[in-house]
């Protein structure tokens, strides 16, 4: 009988799940695997089909079955539409342009699961994720960039506090993507091949417009598509479905090229301008949460990153009242996009983040 913890795996039935799971048996651990049941759409579902038969589910039991372990599948419906997808429609329906994953990784996986988990006996919860927790000397929690940096995942989980970092695991830090599929073949997991899913899981197709057309009695209301001065230069179909930095798609004519700068809610505009005004010199953010330290009473240097896989820049983070900050740019940045999450990095080390309200371009 091992005397190492006990740990749940939150299995996705993707390579790098199922290769967590292996791992952590090889070094010992008592392991059983959990697998979520999100939604009816998107990613693996055939309506058809009952959530068993959904390949995610079918593919992390065969792979239990396969080490010999328990598989626990939790339906998780009802809460992720609550916290996840009504969040994406209402996001949207407000022209923002919302990052699903950066709330599932907070209220259901690293929240709801986590719950389910400790209750079903787990001393600790792993995941697929590529990123690195360490201690400091103060016995503090740190969340640090994966050792692969192409796969780093940190930026979708500046949200993680203390009381939920005690008792989570990353296996896969060190590990390049490509050393993983090596370690699952040579795990023989019928999954080391599986082809790595890039959507939005419960997004059909991918085509989150008819999503949103599909989910919600409101009305996209049409309006005008306007130059910074005011001109009208055509018409829109609706601002949920713009997002800032975008340039296809619009419909107008111009001697340069236009792209999207701003969603004007109130007038209910499109506005658009050159590639120079895409670019913003700050922005404002909201509910902070920081990692290495409960928060910050004086302005922060810092390095900044706005979107996920983008690389990081320099800036300065001014706290607010309220849980909010001024993140004032080093040098100008593009595509500041509402809705997006800030994050905000010391070296390899997560310090935090927020959600982006509005772009500071003046």
């Amino acid at each position: 009988m091992s005397n190492k913890k006990t740990v749940a795996v939150a299995m996705s039935g993707g390579v790098d799940s199922s290769t967590t799971a292996a791992l952590l048996l090889e070094q010992g651990y008592n392991v059983f695997g959990v697998t979520m049941v999100l939604s009816d759409e998107g990613r693996g579902f055939s309506k058809e089909d009952s959530y068993e038969n959904l390949s995610s589910v079918h593919d992390a039991r065969i792979v239990c079955e396969q080490l010999k372990i328990k598989h626990y599948v939790l339906d998780f419906k009802d809460v992720f539409k609550q916290e996840v997808t009504d969040y994406f429609v209402n996001e949207y329906l407000a022209a923002h342009t919302p990052n699903p994953c950066v709330r599932c990784n907070h209220y259901i996986k690293f929240g709801r699961l986590l719950k389910e988990c400790l209750a079903l006996g787990a001393d600790l919860m792993a995941t697929g994720h590529y990123v690195s927790i360490d201690k400091n000397d103060a016995g503090r929690y740190l969340i640090k960039r994966a050792a692969d940096t192409h796969k780093d995942q940190s930026y979708v989980l500046y949200h993680l506090q203390q009381d939920a970092l005690k008792h989570i695991i990353f296996p896969l830090s060190s590990f390049s993507k490509p050393e993983i599929r090596e370690k699952a073949k040579a795990y023989n997991l019928p999954v080391a091949n599986k082809k790595e899913s890039q959507e939005i899981c419960f997004i059909p197709n991918d085509d989150y417009k008819t999503y949103l057309k599909n989910h919600t009695d409101m009305k996209f209301k049409a309006g005008n598509i306007v130059d910074t001065n005011g001109n009208i230069l055509g018409r829109h179909n609706g601002l949920s479905l713009y997002t800032i930095g975008q340039r296809k798609g619009l419909g107008i004519a111009a001697p340069e090229p236009l792209y999207v700068i701003e969603l004007n809610t109130e007038k209910n505009q499109v506005i658009v301008g050159s590639n120079n005004q895409v670019y913003s010199k700050g922005l404002t953010a909201k509910n902070l949460n920081w990692i290495p330290f409960d928060g910050i009473s004086a302005p922060l240097k810092t390095t900044a990153q706005i979107r996920y896989g983008k690389n990081t820049f320099s800036a300065t983070v001014i706290p607010q009242e309220n849980n909010t900050a001024t993140v004032m740019f080093d040098e100008p940045q593009r595509a500041v996009t509402p809705g997006q999450s800030v994050v905000f990095y010391d070296n390899n080390i997560l310090l935090g983040g927020g959600i982006i309200e509005q772009a500071i371009r003046d």
